[in-house]
């Protein structure tokens, strides 16, 4: 996900499409006990604002991505299952975080905290809303690496308002990892060691 600055945000209205029907290969009886578990233990971390002081809670939730990587060890999750537009559920991710609980400080929200995929087109969007109308987001071009792993490269980051857009230098580079992947949720974990978990949005952001 996207390193990002505070800031005031003023109002844009990003496009909200239908996302197209996504169909994955049934997880097995395990995995969906597994995910069931880890979804439970993230289910009341405030996107993971209380696991930051909580050491326990957080060897607790990394044991059970591990345990759900172990059995999609052997699973392809770079294809075109990958493509969606992405919601936080929970992260270890400091700059995320810090946007999510900081936000009201500089007059405005954190709404969904997005990342948008499309493997055909080779992109990937990092995106943090501010409603009712704000957005900041980075853009990547990414590549495939092998069957789970992701190669990206930021190129541009966009701050907008309602009537103006301020362009970003692009800041970085590296990996990530989707160890898990379903119909419903992903899993992942990047070049930093942070953990990442999303679940399918029920729209689709486009700029």
């Amino acid at each position: 996900m996207a390193t990002c600055l505070p800031f005031r945000a003023i109002p844009l209205k990003p496009h909200f499409t239908r996302p197209a029907k996504i169909t994955c290969s049934a997880p097995t009886a395990q995995s969906q006990l597994a995910k069931q578990r880890l979804l439970n233990l993230i289910g009341d971390q405030d996107r993971g604002l209380m696991t930051q002081n909580n050491p326990t809670k957080l060897v607790s939730i990394v044991k059970a991505i591990d345990d759900l990587a172990d059995l999609g060890r052997d699973s392809v999750t770079t294809g075109g299952s990958l493509s969606a537009t992405w919601r936080l559920l929970w992260t270890t991710e400091k700059e995320q975080l810090f946007i999510i609980q900081k936000a009201s400080l500089f007059g405005t929200q954190t709404g969904d905290v997005l990342q948008v995929i499309d493997v055909g087109q080779r992109v990937l969007n990092n995106v943090i809303t501010f409603p009712p109308d704000g957005v900041f987001f980075v853009r990547s071009d990414i590549a495939i690496a092998s069957n789970q792993r992701v190669n990206f490269k930021f190129t541009s980051a966009v701050l907008r308002g309602k009537s103006w857009e301020i362009p970003l230098p692009p800041f970085g580079q590296g990996w990530f990892d989707t160890v898990y992947l379903d119909d419903e949720i992903r899993v992942v974990k990047d070049i930093r060691g942070d953990y990442l978990v999303v679940d399918r949005a029920p729209y689709t952001w486009k700029e």
